[in-house]
């Protein structure tokens, strides 16, 4: 394999598998994806400060790798209403946070008009302190409650752009094949419909990110054609802001116990993917992210040696990775965020959700 032919060729669906196959050249390929890195980003680490928010953890899906729902009922399900979404944005904002990322469950009585209701009262609240970048609602919220609300997608988006939605995570991807997704997420939106509800985003003017969750049931086969999909897109419309390689975590999960997977993904293909993804994205999607939250400190930095140039966020407040069994904890600092940059010889600098440089 002629992998410095790789630097510059614009990389097919079977020089992609073939380079998720190729276990010779394993460190070549984590070198090549470097040098692409540099090329393209330099040596600049971005990070953003920020706090997550669920703003309820009961949810009407039936995801078998989600370890985070909760049944109505259940003494640990709770539902924050606007102003506690509102009042929790307010305090992140209060201790230097520039971005909060919202996101809930699948349920009737969440439509467009509560979504656009929590968008108005953190911007409300927020507005005499600076205000702050709202990332919120996955492509599978945003559809569902659209058909609550009795509204096309399109328009669903234009209330949501309307009433301050900033971007929006591309989360809800899992796998963008509609054969693993009928296993691993049944009732979650089609392969064709996460499609739609991102591209219609990006051309109502809401940025979203990216995302790849691996390590279950999927083929390689499958993670080419799902960076295939997120490449397409981008040259479509160059809304996606930054990759998200999401690894997945077995120990709680429904398919881990159901005996249908073993273990999550290798550290080897942990790396694989930030390599590849950086060596077939280039400069399409020039922002890879790697999550510490998922991989740990140690190997989130190894990952900036290969390909990622981005390390998230502070979070502030976590719960879904650490449901499914992260073990990473749910809260950095910025100071140790910075000091993770810093220890692999790279340079820390402070991003907002547009990857605008803050500091």
């Amino acid at each position: 394999m002629d992998l410095m032919s790789f630097k510059e060729k614009e990389l097919s669906k079977k020089d992609c598998v073939e380079l998720f196959e190729d276990t010779e050249n394993f460190f070549d390929i984590l070198k090549l994806a470097d040098s692409i890195r540099k090329d393209i980003v330099g040596d600049t680490v971005t990070y953003v400060v920020n706090a997550n928010i669920n703003f309820t953890n009961v949810c009407s899906g039936t995801c078998k790798f989600c370890a985070f729902k909760a049944e109505h009922g259940d003494p640990n399900a709770f539902f924050l209403s606007p102003e506690q979404v509102a009042k929790k944005a307010l305090e992140a904002r209060k201790t230097g946070a520039t971005e909060v990322c919202i996101q809930g469950g699948l349920l009737k009585e969440i439509d467009t008009y509560f979504q656009a209701e929590i968008l108005k009262k953190v911007k409300e609240i927020t507005k005499n302190y600076g205000g702050i970048d709202i990332h919120a609602f996955s492509p599978m919220e945003v559809k569902s409650a659209a058909e609550n609300a009795g509204l096309s997608v399109k328009e669903a988006l234009k209330i949501l752009k309307e009433n301050g939605l900033n971007s929006m995570p591309g989360t809800a991807a899992e796998i963008l094949d509609d054969e693993v997704r009928s296993e691993i997420c049944p009732t979650k939106l089609k392969t064709s419909e996460w499609i739609d509800v991102v591209s219609t985003a990006h051309k109502t003017g809401i940025n979203t990110t990216c995302t790849m969750m691996y390590g279950h049931i999927e083929e390689n086969k499958h993670l080419a054609e799902h960076l295939s999909i997120l490449r397409k897109i981008q040259k479509e419309t160059g809304g996606f802001t930054e990759f998200v390689p999401l690894t997945f975590l077995h120990e709680n999960a429904p398919l881990y116990h159901m005996e249908r997977v073993k273990s999550g993904a290798s550290g080897m293909l942990d790396l694989k993917v930030y390599a590849i993804s950086r060596i077939f994205f280039k400069e399409y999607i020039k922002n890879i992210q790697t999550s510490w939250v998922k991989l740990g400190t140690k190997l989130s930095q190894i990952s900036l040696n290969c390909g990622a140039n981005d390390i998230g966020g502070t979070l502030m407040e976590e719960s879904i990775s650490k449901a499914a069994g992260g073990s990473y904890g749910t809260y950095m600092s910025e100071e140790k965020l910075k000091d993770m940059v810093l220890a692999v010889g790279r340079i820390p600098k402070q991003r907002n959700t547009c990857y605008e440089i803050i500091k």
